[in-house]
Parts: C-alpha cells; sequence; structure tokens
C-alpha cells in the first residue's frame, strides 16, 4: 500500500522555523523526485519546490527562495522541507508529491499556521 504521510506542521509565530517530513513506504522512493506543495486559503494549489532522486538538485518557488530548503534521505524514505522567517502568506496546507514517469503519488495533507 502506497503511503506519504506528512508531519510537523502546527501553529508558530512569523519568523519562525518549521520543518515538516514527508514520510513514504509502498513504493521504491529513491526512484521519486519528491514535491512540495501548499494550497492557502482561498487559493489553489501551488508548487512550492522540487528535489531530484538523488538529492544533487532543487528548484523552488519564487516567493520562499532562500528561506525554504527541501532535502532528502533515501535510507530512510523521507523528505523534508524546512522552512523558516515563516510569514503569514506562507500559511497554507501543505503536501508532499512523489512522482517518476506516469506515478504519482499524494499525501493527505498538513497545516502550517503563520500568525502572531
Amino acid at each position: 500500500q502506497v503511503q506519504l504521510v506528512e508531519s510537523g506542521g502546527g501553529l508558530v509565530q512569523p519568523g519562525d522555523s518549521l520543518r515538516l517530513s514527508c514520510a513514504a513506504s509502498g513504493f521504491t522512493f529513491r526512484d521519486y523526485a519528491m514535491h512540495w506543495y501548499r494550497q492557502g486559503p482561498g487559493k489553489k494549489r501551488e508548487l512550492v519546490g522540487v528535489i531530484t532522486t538523488t538529492g544533487s538538485s532543487t528548484i523552488y518557488l519564487d516567493p520562499v527562495k532562500g528561506r525554504f530548503t527541501i532535502s532528502r534521505d533515501n535510507a530512510k524514505n523521507t523528505a523534508y522541507l524546512q522552512m523558516s522567517s515563516l510569514k503569514p502568506e506562507d500559511t497554507a496546507v501543505y503536501y508532499c508529491n512523489a512522482r517518476h514517469s506516469v506515478y504519482e503519488y499524494w499525501g493527505q495533507g498538513i497545516q502550517v499556521t503563520v500568525s502572531s
């Protein structure tokens, strides 16, 4: 059974940091590029960033460049999204996504709220 399970979300204050994890099971994690998406209130889902299968390359949405870092540990079948200098506009449900060829899997999403 394929599963992607996000964890680490919550309520934080502006300027705080938070690390999301995405634990994968049921497929060969190391073969899949990992993506992080988010969907803010009343907004469309948008791609936050992506990391290649080996972790050698990452790409980020402009608003999060320099603040967010995606990493992965293929030995632990887990991807991470390290978020720092969080802003209220980062408030969203964050989703991890695994993609390889025609195969694609989604996590259930996790809420991140940035508010004072």
